[in-house]
């Protein structure tokens, strides 16, 4: 019997197994469309830049909370290579877009991957003369004479083995960055769409897939430029962002509060994290007064991600509701040691050169995404919801007794203003007063002036 979690999984392993690149999304972009096609009820639209939306058709049910729309967006690329030039027969030049250590280059063995779904490995030979604003670029030869098939604008990746769950329930693919949270965003779509089919009043919900995220979030920006997404609307990012001590693979999904840029919508943030908690059944993390079995039943982290930044800054920053949700992942941008080479403790002697390896995710973090999710959406998010209003309230009257005589008082309702017509009427009198006269020991001459005279004899 296939099970949800069966059906979430087979779409983790398929999509973060899609070769794609900055600009070259094609691959995802055309699972997406065969996707949306077997959802009847599901529509997609394309935006000037290339970016898709997959919503429900309208109308929204009868009884459907009625709220601005709520957007789970992903981006479609990884770090990768583009051919930007056939140097000559199976000689390449290829940009690399995205951010990747320059050890990891030296003398690495690619993946190019043609439009005619063949495959074909090369090795990178050192940089090219030229460069571009979206990448450094490299010269690689292909091996064999099938270096005559590629054309320009073909993908490269690292050359590493394809997806796979282990017996730990890790799973290890060429990019989890930011497929993983895609799919996740897709599998959460699917139960909403289920759930509205079978008569469930679902609101206005939405997914948004940008382009061009890891040189610049050049899509999320077009998609703030062009009005892709509607003022008003409420904007939950996705994102795999790179695991620490503090922020473990296998932690669970992250409420992220802000990146090394910017910190996110603070209500929306606050009411994704009692989301959480009503989903995984208590606090991200245990309160003093707790132990760790008694604070939740499923791994939750709420964290500052102060490493890097992501879509979620570009869309507070255009004025939208915006906040972020993501995966603690391994390998980061397929960088395995990354610790050690940033401290310069890394041992070529013992490990050789640096040679990228699959990224890595747990699967309950990727479960706990697609269910967060789909809490959220049914329930949307609105100011005031986080609870801590309540909360408040709920303290000072339960515990307000202690203060005692220093309690302070209820707060009133200020008093009703008069209208500024109704004021001035009432400070002023009908007939203007007098201006009296200074007191001092002689009278003045208006006072004496106004003193009758006797006659002149």
């Amino acid at each position: 019997m296939t099970t949800h979690a069966d059906t979430r999984l087979q779409t983790l392993l398929e999509v973060t197994g899609i070769p794609t690149a900055s600009g070259r999304e094609q691959r995802v972009t055309a699972y997406i469309r065969r996707w949306v096609k077997a959802r009847p009820g599901l529509t997609l639209s394309e935006d000037a830049a290339g970016n898709l939306v997959v919503s429900f058709a309208p109308p929204l049910p009868k009884g459907a909370p009625r709220h601005p729309p709520l957007f789970i967006t992903g981006h479609l690329d990884h770090p990768a290579f583009v051919v930007e030039r056939i140097v000559a027969p199976g000689v390449l030049e290829m940009s690399f877009r995205g951010g990747v250590m320059e050890a990891f280059f030296e003398s690495a063995p690619v993946l190019i991957h043609t439009d005619d779904g063949a495959i074909l490995r090369a090795t990178l030979t050192g940089k090219a003369d030229a460069s571009t604003p979206a990448g450094v670029h490299y010269l690689a030869e292909v091996e064999g004479e099938a270096g005559e098939t590629v054309k320009v604008g073909d993908v490269g990746t690292w050359d590493t083995p394809g997806p796979e769950i282990d017996s730990e329930g890790v799973l290890h693919t060429p990019a989890c960055d930011d497929l993983a949270a895609v799919a996740a965003a897709m599998c959460a779509m699917d139960a909403l769409w289920q759930r509205r089919r079978a008569g469930e009043a679902v609101g206005d919900v939405r997914l948004l897939f940008t382009l061009a995220e890891e040189i610049g979030f050049i899509g999320a920006i077009a998609a703030c430029r062009l009005g892709t997404i509607p003022k008003g609307s409420r904007v939950i990012a996705l994102e795999n962002s790179r695991a620490f001590a503090e922020s473990p693979v296998g932690g669970g999904p992250i409420v992220r509060v802000g990146d090394r840029v910017s910190v996110f919508t603070p209500w929306l943030t606050g009411v994704c994290a009692q989301r959480a908690e009503e989903t995984f059944g208590g606090p991200a993390t245990p309160r003093a007064s707790q132990t760790a079995a008694e604070a939740k039943k499923r791994p939750w982290q709420r964290k500052l991600m102060a490493g890097g930044a992501c879509e979620a800054s570009v869309f507070c920053h255009a004025g939208y509701d915006a906040t972020c949700i993501c995966l603690p992942l391994g390998n980061y941008h397929n960088m395995p040691h990354l610790d050690a080479l940033q401290a310069g403790t890394y041992d070529r002697a013992l490990l050789g050169s640096p040679r990228a390896a699959r990224e890595f995710i747990h699967t309950q973090d990727y479960l706990g995404m697609v269910d967060l999710l789909v809490a959220i959406a049914l329930r949307p998010p609105e100011p005031g919801d986080s609870g801590v209003g309540k909360m408040v309230d709920r303290l000072y009257a339960e515990r307000s007794y202690v203060l005692g005589a220093a309690k302070p008082a209820t707060a009133k309702a200020p008093a009703k203003r008069a209208s500024p017509a109704k004021s001035a009427k009432k400070s002023s009198p009908r007939k203007p007063a007098r201006a009296k006269a200074p007191r001092t020991g002689k009278k003045t001459a208006t006072a004496a002036a106004r003193k009758p005279q006797g006659r002149s004899r």
